[in-house]
């Protein structure tokens, strides 16, 4: 998602510093946003003088003390909170007194963030859909910490780079994962219940609904292992069987296998 995140900004005439723990992990998003300006050259859909402005607004670090200077941070860390309260703590000592800091997530609580700030008024969560380059829609979420100004900024910068900005309470799920999720789930029970198969399934919901893909293809390409950890959320939120996680995702899991980032998930790769 940084990676992503990163080039978005960087079309947008932003510039984007893009910090990871490793070089190796920064070689990786490089490539990545490389590899897909160099293919949209290469279909004519992108001239290479363009190509190499959004490369030149895109800079890595592997020191979060690099990003002391930005105005909007956003971090896109794993699914866990207090893995990211762990880093808001750091960046709230870092970022300039200005500075936004937003969360990415998908899910948790962004007050729960805020919190552990000594600035919960710039705190708001910019949840980018992945892939964030082709994905229009972006939710602002507003804690109720959250400055009027800060939600404001947020705002004007997803509007900058171009993307569809919905702003949205600080409830678990959001608006797109607190629908979607119910759905995808009962896509699991009604495979198990036998009522179709999974292939069938899948394109029932495209060819029924004009889906541009099934249940089953859209949880591999979220990643199994976040499928769960939102439907956990969920479920600890708002008490609703229809969001508590089918055995069989667990169950995938458990054994690795986590959708198209492992080659294997509800489908093999």
């Amino acid at each position: 998602m940084a990676a992503g995140i990163a080039e978005v900004a960087a079309r947008g005439g932003i510039r984007a510093i893009i910090r990871a723990r490793s070089e190796a992990s920064l070689a990786s998003a490089l490539k990545q946003i490389n590899g897909g300006l160099s293919r949209q050259v290469e279909k004519g859909k992108l001239d290479v003088a363009e190509r190499d402005r959004i490369l030149a607004n895109i800079s890595t670090t592997t020191d979060l003390r690099k990003l002391s200077d930005c105005d909007i941070i956003i971090e896109s860390v794993v699914e866990d909170l207090t893995t990211k309260q762990e880093l808001f703590r750091e960046l709230d000592v870092i970022a300039k007194p200005s500075a936004i800091l937003a969360t990415n997530t998908s899910t948790l609580s962004v007050v729960e963030m805020a919190k552990v700030t000594k600035r919960p008024d710039q705190v708001c969560g910019i949840h980018f859909f992945n892939p964030a380059t082709v994905l229009p829609l972006v939710e602002i979420v507003r804690p109720i910490t959250a400055s009027d100004d800060t939600i404001s900024l947020a705002t004007e910068f997803v509007r900058a780079i171009g993307k569809d900005g919905v702003q949205v309470l600080d409830r678990a799920g959001f608006i797109v994962n607190a629908l979607l999720f119910p759905y995808l789930n009962n896509a699991i029970r009604m495979l198990d219940a036998g009522t179709a198969s999974m292939e069938d399934i899948d394109t029932a919901m495209k060819g029924g609904c004009n889906f541009p893909m099934g249940p089953f293809a859209l949880l591999d390409l979220v990643g199994l292992d976040t499928s769960l950890s939102i439907l956990e959320t969920l479920h600890a939120s708002f008490g609703d069987d229809n969001f508590a996680p089918h055995p069989r995702l667990r169950e995938l899991v458990a054994h690795g296998r986590l959708g198209r980032k492992t080659k294997a998930g509800f489908y093999v790769y």
